[in-house]
C-alpha cells in the first residue's frame, strides 16, 4: 500500500433481539426510547434524507461536566422504516474528535424466526482512530467506553424487558 492509500476500516456489531422490526425503530429513532438504553442523553432524528440527527446530553452532565449539549451530531442519509437507517455520525466532544468529521452508520434490521430480529450496525471508522476506539468499546465504561456493544446491549435488555 503506498502512503496515499487509505484502508478502509468498518466495524460491524450484530445482536438479536425479541422484539418486532417496529418496536427496535421506534428504539432507535424515537427521543423517549433512545433515553432508556446506552449512554445517558437521547436522539433526535429528523428521519428524511438530509436530515439532521443530534445525540443531546442530559443538562447535568453539560452542566457538572463541562460536556458540549450535543454529543454527536450527523445526517440522515437513507430511511426505509422499519428496517433500514443510513445516518452519518460524528463525536463532537472536543475538537480532536470533531476534525475526524463525519462517519456513515449503517442500521439493518431484518426478521428472522420465533419473533426475534436481527439488528446489524455497521460503522465506518476509516480515517479515524479516536472514534474508532471510542466505538470498539475498549475504554472502562466510567471513562465512556463501552461503545456499540454496551448500546446494543442495552437496547436488546430495555425492549426485550419492555416485551414480556
Amino acid at each position: 500500500m503506498s502512503p496515499t492509500t487509505t484502508e478502509t476500516v468498518v466495524q460491524k456489531y450484530r445482536v438479536y433481539i425479541k422484539a418486532t422490526a417496529d418496536a427496535i425503530w421506534e428504539a432507535i429513532t424515537s427521543p423517549e426510547w433512545s433515553a432508556r438504553y446506552g449512554y445517558p442523553g437521547h436522539n433526535e432524528y429528523d428521519l428524511r434524507p438530509g436530515g439532521a440527527f443530534r445525540a443531546l446530553m442530559p443538562a447535568e452532565m453539560v452542566e457538572q461536566m463541562g460536556v458540549p449539549e450535543v454529543g454527536v451530531d450527523g445526517e440522515v442519509l437513507e430511511v426505509d422504516p422499519p428496517h433500514l437507517l443510513v445516518q452519518t455520525y460524528r463525536f463532537c466532544f472536543d475538537a480532536a474528535q470533531q476534525a475526524e468529521g463525519f462517519r456513515r452508520v449503517t442500521w439493518e434490521i431484518t426478521e428472522e424466526t420465533a419473533g426475534y430480529c436481527r439488528l446489524d450496525v455497521t460503522h465506518d471508522v476509516t480515517d479515524a482512530p479516536i472514534a474508532a476506539a471510542m466505538l470498539e468499546g475498549s475504554a472502562p465504561l466510567e471513562l465512556g467506553g463501552g461503545g456499540w456493544n454496551w448500546i446494543l446491549s442495552s437496547l436488546k435488555t430495555e425492549l426485550e424487558a419492555a416485551n414480556r
